[in-house]
C-alpha cells in the first residue's frame, strides 16, 4: 500500500519503520524530526497525504490533530482513510471523524498502548474507533505495527477506551507506589511485597509487569533510573483528557481526580515530568502523612 505518515517523533519514527520494512511504501513528514530509514521525507503534511491509500498520523494533542486535518483532507485521494494514532480529546476525534466523511474520505482513530518499546518492537495494541470499512482497510496494517487490536465501535470510542484505560493505569500506579513505601516503613521486604501481592488479589499490571520498585519484579524502567518508557507528563495529558470527559458527561470521577492532582503536582512542581510515571514511588519515599 501507499502510506502517508505524519508525526514522526518516538512513538511515529518506529511505526512508520516497521511498515516500511514490511514492503510498503511510506512518506513521511515531521516539522522537527527527520524520517527513519526507508521512509521517504517530503516537505508538507499535505504532500505525505496526496495520492496515497491511507494516511497515519501521530500527533501530540486534539489542536494539532484538527490543524493537521484541515491541511490535509483536500489533498487526499477519494474514497483514502485516514487513521489518527494520537491520544486526543473524544470530540476532536468525532468532529476530524466528520470532515473526513463529508470529503468522501474514511477516518479511524486508533490510539495505542505499549509505549515507544512497544512501537519499536511492534507489539503496540490499538484501540479503534470509526466504520468498518475503514477498520478493514487499515487492520493489516495494525498487525505491522502491533499484536492486538480491538475495533471499539464508531467514531471518537477508541480514544474513550484509551481514556478510559489511562485513568485507571494511573490511579492503580500511585496506589502501587503507596503500597510499597507503606511497606518498608512496616519493615515488609519488597520482594516479600511483590512475591504476595504479584499473585494474590492486589496483583495489576503496574504490579505484576511494570513494577515501580528497583530490583523487583519483570525488568522496568524503575531499573534504569525511571528513565521513562511512558513520561509522567503524557500520563498527566492523559489523565487531564479523562478528567475533560467527565465533566462534559457528568461522571463522578474521585480517583481519577485525585491521581490527575498527584500527577499535576509531580509535573509542575516537583520536576517530574520527564520522569518515567512509576517514578510517584521515591516521591512518596521522601514524603510523610503531614506532608
Amino acid at each position: 500500500m501507499k502510506i502517508g505518515f505524519i508525526g514522526l517523533g518516538n512513538m511515529g519514527a518506529p511505526m512508520a519503520t516497521n511498515l516500511a520494512a514490511a514492503g510498503h511504501q511510506v512518506a513521511g513528514f515531521d516539522l522537527v524530526a527527520s524520517c527513519p530509514r526507508g521512509v521517504h521525507p517530503v516537505q508538507s503534511a499535505a504532500e505525505a497525504a496526496a495520492g496515497q491509500d491511507i494516511v497515519f498520523t501521530m500527533l501530540p494533542d486534539g489542536k494539532s490533530l484538527r490543524c493537521v486535518a484541515d491541511e490535509i483532507l483536500p489533498a487526499m485521494a477519494p474514497r483514502a482513510v485516514l487513521v489518527d494514532c494520537s491520544t486526543v480529546e473524544v470530540d476532536a476525534a468525532r468532529a476530524v471523524a466528520a470532515a473526513a466523511e463529508a470529503a468522501g474520505l474514511g477516518f479511524l482513530d486508533a490510539p495505542v498502548s505499549g509505549g515507544v518499546g512497544g512501537a519499536v518492537a511492534g507489539t503496540l495494541t490499538f484501540m479503534v474507533g470509526g466504520a468498518q470499512a475503514a477498520f478493514a482497510i487499515a487492520s493489516p496494517l495494525f498487525r505491522i505495527m502491533g499484536q492486538r487490536v480491538v475495533h471499539c465501535g464508531g467514531a471518537g470510542n477508541g480514544q474513550a477506551a484509551k481514556i478510559c484505560n489511562n485513568m485507571i493505569l494511573g490511579v492503580t500506579m500511585i496506589a502501587t507506589c503507596e503500597a510499597f513505601v507503606l511497606a518498608d516503613r512496616l519493615g515488609l521486604d519488597r520482594q516479600a511485597m511483590f512475591d504476595v501481592v504479584s499473585t494474590s488479589s492486589g496483583s495489576s499490571w503496574t504490579m505484576n509487569a511494570y513494577c515501580p520498585a528497583p530490583g523487583v519484579g519483570p525488568h522496568s524502567p524503575a531499573d534504569n533510573n525511571y528513565q521513562p518508557g511512558f513520561a509522567a507528563a503524557l500520563m498527566l495529558k492523559d489523565l487531564r483528557l479523562g478528567q475533560q470527559a467527565a465533566q462534559a458527561t457528568d461522571v463522578d470521577t474521585p480517583m481519577g481526580q485525585a491521581a490527575t492532582a498527584l500527577y499535576q503536582a509531580f509535573v509542575k512542581d516537583e520536576g517530574g515530568g520527564g520522569r518515567d510515571f512509576s517514578a510517584m514511588l521515591p516521591r512518596f519515599e521522601t514524603r510523610t502523612r503531614s506532608g
